[in-house]
């Protein structure tokens, strides 16, 4: 079998300014664009507290299986094994098939679910170690400490699975957290001792962020929020295809659009790698790449309140309305982290903007029950362009005294 079946091939010109996302990147992501819509839908109707718990644990498990791989062919480049990620893509897609049936408590969804996660886990692990190589700014990538109770709830049943995978989940970020990478050189060095082939750069080795094609990471960590807005939009145009058209819809989707517009023009013409008011290179991996799946998350979710919506022309049921505003409201309180981070930052843009961005949409989640759908959307786009307001107000140029001599 040549080069070319067992490695992608090296996209031209090959210089890193240059690079961008490749032909086999792109078709990985297709996955994350399933994924993200079975994930998005567990949401619909009227969800109460156990369909967001089971939202948002799903959601970090399917995105965690997403990072891996996209952290993987982000540093091996043209070394990038074909095979491998195809069969990574294949089990993601298991993932975001049994989605609706985890939803509905079937027990054999549930322990496939499980199954190809643990799988797709395992696979990134070997994926590393082939390349002999320590991934010190995101180990959880190669530490499989947070895939044992994943592997432990395929005999387990609901509740105790969940909880399991909840553990599990808590385990990778308190691994991306706590350790440092001198723990992680240190466990390298335990495998070498062990016999396992020893690392390409040796113990103190390894790739990280600043080094290894961090503009094309975050073309691609951007790709991802672009496909959770999408989602945003195919919720709303799946919905509306379905209702009557009538003037109280058009204002719906008219108010829907200008809503997703906003946070793209947020979270890309304002920020960076789809996080709103990020800077590049002002956060660690480790704390960038966690902002970025709980930012992707809020996002899924208000796309999701779009969705249903549009199904509710007079007025939000209760659980919709939250879902919409607290979406809103987790993502201004993200978008807040994110400036801190800033060089330069200013107090009074975290008080005048941050703030009231986060508080507002639970305000009106709290009362505003008897407002009209329409107006609640409406009310959400102001919110959302006010930061945009702002910044250009704060950077307009004051204006002088011309021509003082007359």
């Amino acid at each position: 079998m040549s080069d070319d079946d067992t490695t992608a091939p090296a996209p031209q010109p090959t210089s890193e300014e240059n690079r961008h996302a490749s032909w086999l990147e792109l078709f990985f992501d297709l996955v994350a664009v399933a994924g993200v819509a079975q994930i998005a839908h567990l949401l619909h109707g009227v969800p109460d507290l156990s369909d967001l718990g089971l939202y948002a644990l799903l959601f970090l498990a399917f995105w965690t299986a997403w990072i891996c791989f996209t952290l993987y062919a982000n540093v091996a480049y043209e070394n990038t094994h074909i095979r491998t990620v195809l069969a990574a893509m294949f089990g993601m897609a298991v993932m975001a098939a049994a989605v609706p049936g985890v939803h509905e408590g079937d027990d054999r969804h549930a322990r496939v679910f499980a199954l190809a996660y643990v799988l797709i886990r395992a696979l990134a692990s070997r994926a590393w170690q082939h390349r002999r190589q320590i991934l010190v700014d995101w180990p959880a990538a190669q530490m499989s400490l947070g895939v044992i109770p994943w592997t432990v709830s395929l005999w387990a049943h609901n509740p105790t699975r969940y909880w399991l995978w909840a553990l599990g989940i808590a385990l990778d970020l308190y691994v991306t957290f706590a350790v440092s990478a001198r723990d992680i050189v240190e466990h390298q060095e335990a495998r070498e001792r062990r016999g396992d082939r020893p690392s390409r750069r040796g113990s103190a080795g390894g790739p990280s962020f600043a080094r290894s094609q961090s503009e094309h990471l975050s073309e691609r960590l951007g790709l991802f929020v672009i496909i959770v807005l999408g989602e945003g939009v195919a919720q709303v145009v799946a919905a509306t295809s379905e209702a009557e058209w009538d003037t109280k819809l058009y204002m719906l989707a008219i108010a829907a659009f200008f809503l997703l517009a906003t946070l793209w023009s947020l979270s890309f013409r304002h920020g960076y790698a789809g996080v709103p008011h990020l800077a590049a290179g002002v956060l660690p991996a480790r704390a960038a790449l966690p902002l970025h799946c709980f930012v992707s998350g809020c996002l899924a979710a208000l796309a999701a309140g779009l969705g249903a919506a549009a199904e509710h022309l007079e007025t939000l049921p209760d659980a919709t309305r939250w879902l919409l505003c607290s979406a809103l409201a987790g993502y201004f309180l993200l978008s807040g982290l994110a400036w801190l981070g800033r060089a330069g930052r200013e107090r009074r843009w975290l008080l005048c903007v941050a703030l009231p961005c986060c508080l507002l949409p639970l305000l009106l989640a709290l009362f505003g029950a008897h407002l009209r759908t329409v107006t609640v959307v409406w009310l959400l786009v102001l919110i959302a362009l006010w930061p945009i307001r702002y910044e250009r107000r704060s950077t307009k140029p004051s204006k002088q005294a011309v021509g003082s001599g007359s």
